[in-house]
């Protein structure tokens, strides 16, 4: 990529690029035919010639890099389209070379894969990071199309990885980052484990130097310490199988260094306390034998209770298929074993990369293959109501590190979660139009709130309304990208109608004031308007009013005069008019009531304009408001609608006799007056005299007046007053 290609010094005499195309035509023979080798052949002389000057900071050309990509790619058996990729996945960023010419010279369709590869140039980003996630997202549009773009972007970043040596150390770290945050876990998401385990190695290393350094020389020692304890369990366990005439392979393996100190951090502990640094996999050759198999280790030694795991029955979500479980050894030392067909521990190394690595099993390639196109929907889903990459960034983050459930609908269909999903995650699951309007649920047939955290095995039956909508609040207790990004859509949607509406009314009223409709203005001076003021649409300048961004007086006037352009510094010039505009109420989110005075109907109430939020409805007595009503240009006369209905909240200062029963009695005659409590704060309190601040629930001014009035009579209320500021 551009980070490692430099200006440096010219390569030595010697041409390990003649070497490393050599190797990378000895295993295309392996699986491809002489023509398609030919044309790799050629892809990669065009490649050498366009990168022709440039060298990585070791010093070799710059052609080696491309051309290690693509060998690691024909180890995956990939396809003549996907490896001339490989070759060229820096020419249209590093070089002259456009698409169209790529297209020309060889086809459309490796142009494709290219361009999906290669970084945005010029991109007009604040932020390094802003820029690197609108890199990713563009990656993830390309993947959509052709999932070659991320196994060659894979390939790409390992070797970007495993030559890092030359980089800077802030550079090392940098890119180690996003490597463990981005790349390792979509190796993960597609079940591309080797390629993981890999990644996560190289960028523990880079990001750590010393803590890996530690940690190697920790497991090596352990190597010696332990060798002897280790090959007697695994002979014990072989001769077990055995003697169950299993004919299964018992293989030790090393934890890599990355999950060693990832298990360190998690569980907090030191390295002599990790006891399943070594680690047994039993390959069978078929499912019933793994079970089998399973069950003899079992009668060998004793399994931990709640360490296994079944992903043969239930799969991860990247189609990775093994059994678990976790066995106290006689030597007093956990270890863990992973039970598996050879078949699965080939997908589980290769994953996604199956579908071109094994052709003789398409069947189970193409399982693999469909789970990462169903999760690259989903992903696409996403992005389309995102609102910048930075937040696709985001929800991609929380969607690579899932830890499942599975539950079950009232059909008996599995949804996998992550874990800590509540029910509004899995209405999203099932549909968008489901989780929308989803009211409530029941687990097991019983009705449980939205917020019900699943469990493995639960039965979800999620019930809907047609009126119902999605509640900002969702946003504190789910958990899946898919929701998150569901539910900010919308709102922000509700949003932007909701403003255009009021911003509409706000106009309109202004224009009445002129003797002016709307829709007696002729496009040409409404057109004017909206270049002048670098709006692209007239509802994108009725959202700004909405919004309180504009002052609708100052547009309508400017609307008004015969010359559009001529309006300049209207504010010198205008006067308030007083039509006020009607409300009802708590009308959402770009009218709201302010919560330093309480308004309820009835009252005498002012709307000032809060930039970004609308309108806030204050009381004409609230303190707050003195210093804003100065500003004529930011506040208009409001006034209560006649049909204004529904429960407002208003705050009263009540001082009661501190006795037993108090509260209690002040309770029950506000329930009495078909009032209620919605929050009660104790302001002072001694041996005689309780101050309390209760904010009720009420319909409007009478029905407050009615309720002070009550509470009034009462022996034990000394004082009342509302508080209105």
């Amino acid at each position: 990529m551009t980070e490692l290609a430099a200006q440096c010094t010219p390569p030595p005499t010697e041409l390990p690029e003649d070497k490393l195309l050599q190797q990378l035509c000895n295993l295309l023979g392996g699986y491809l035919d002489p023509t398609q080798i030919n044309t790799i052949v050629r892809a990669y002389h065009f490649g050498a010639a366009a990168h022709t000057g440039q060298f990585r900071r070791s010093g070799e050309a710059y052609i080696c890099h491309p051309v290690s990509v693509a060998i690691t790619l024909a180890g995956m058996r990939m396809d003549a389209n996907g490896i001339m990729a490989a070759i060229l996945h820096d020419v249209i960023e590093d070089t002259p070379i456009t698409k169209a010419e790529l297209a020309r010279e060889f086809s459309p369709e490796v142009a494709e894969l290219v361009d999906g590869v290669t970084k945005l140039s010029k991109i007009d980003s604040r932020s390094r990071a802003e820029a690197q996630a609108e890199n990713v997202r563009k990656m993830f549009l390309a993947m959509a199309q052709d999932l070659r773009v991320i196994i060659v972007k894979l390939a790409d970043r390992l070797h970007n990885m495993q030559t890092l040596g030359n980089m800077p150390p802030e550079k090392k770290r940098r890119i180690a980052k996003e490597t463990l945050e981005i790349y390792a876990p979509i190796a993960n998401r597609l079940g591309m484990n080797d390629i993981r385990h890999q990644l996560e190695a190289l960028g523990f290393k880079a990001m750590y130097p010393n803590r890996y350094k530690a940690i190697n020389n920790a497991v090596r020692k352990s190597r010696g310490h332990r060798k002897e304890v280790i090959d007697t369990i695994q002979s014990a366990i072989q001769n077990r199988l055995s003697e169950t005439a299993l004919e299964c392979k018992v293989a030790g393996r090393e934890k890599n260094i990355a999950s060693i100190y990832q298990k360190m951090l998690n569980k907090k502990i030191s390295f002599s306390d990790v006891f399943d640094v070594h680690a047994f996999r039993i390959f069978c050759h078929s499912v019933d034998d793994c079970y089998r198999a399973l069950g003899s280790v079992h009668n060998l030694y004793k399994p931990i209770p709640g360490r296994f795991k079944d992903y043969i029955a239930l799969p991860k979500a990247n189609g990775y298929q093994s059994l678990h479980t976790t066995l106290m050894s006689p030597y007093g030392m956990p270890i863990e074993i992973q039970i598996r067909t050879h078949e699965m521990h080939r997908i589980s190394e290769s994953g996604i990369a199956a579908h071109w690595l094994y052709k003789s099993d398409s069947e189970k390639s193409d399982t693999i293959k469909a789970r990462a196109n169903e999760w690259l929907r989903d992903l696409l889903e996403i992005q389309k109501s995102v609102g910048d990459s930075l937040e696709f960034i985001d929800n991609l983050k929380v969607d690579l590190f899932p830890h499942e459930v599975f539950i079950f609908t009232p059909l008996g269909k599995i949804i996998k979660l992550p874990r800590g999903a509540s029910i509004v995650d899995f209405a999203y699951m099932v549909h968008t139009d489901v989780g929308n309007a989803c009211i409530s649920a029941r687990i097991d047939k019983k009705l449980v709130p939205l917020q019900t955290r699943l469990e493995n095995g639960m039965t979800v039956e999620v019930i809907t309304a047609a009126w119902a909508r999605p509640n900002p609040l969702w946003l504190n207790y789910v958990v899946t990208a898919k929701a998150r990004s569901c539910i900010r859509a919308y709102l922000k949607n509700f949003n932007q109608q909701e403003a255009i509406k009021l911003g509409r009314r706000l106009l309109e009223k202004e224009l009445l004031s002129l003797n002016l409709r709307l829709e007696d203005i002729d496009d040409a001076r409404i057109m004017s308007l909206l270049h002048s003021m670098k709006q692209h649409s007239l509802n994108e300048l009725l959202e700004d009013i909405g919004l309180g961004n504009r002052m609708p007086f100052l547009v309508a006037k400017r609307l008004g005069q015969s010359d559009v352009n001529a309006a300049v510094k209207l504010e010198d010039q205008l006067t308030h008019h007083t039509t006020p505009l009607v409300i009802k109420g708590t009308e959402g989110m770009v009218v709201s009531l302010a919560k330093c005075c309480r308004p309820i109907p009835g009252d005498p109430i002012i709307g000032f304009f809060n930039p970004g939020k609308g309108i806030v409805v204050h009381h004409q007595e609230c303190r707050n408001s003195n210093d804003v009503r100065k500003k004529q240009t930011t506040w208009l006369d409001v006034e209560w609608s006649q049909e204004a209905a529904g429960e407002f909240s208003a705050e009263i200062r009540i001082e009661l006799l501190n006795q037993r029963g108090s509260l209690a009695t002040i309770a029950s005659t506000i329930s009495a007056m078909e009032s209620n409590i919605e929050n009660i704060t104790v302001v002072s309190q001694d041996e005689r005299v309780s101050v309390d601040l209760l904010v009720l629930a009420v319909h409007d001014r009478v029905h407050l007046a009615n309720i002070i009035r009550k509470l009034k009579k009462l022996s034990i209320v000394l004082k009342i007053t509302r508080i209105k500021a």
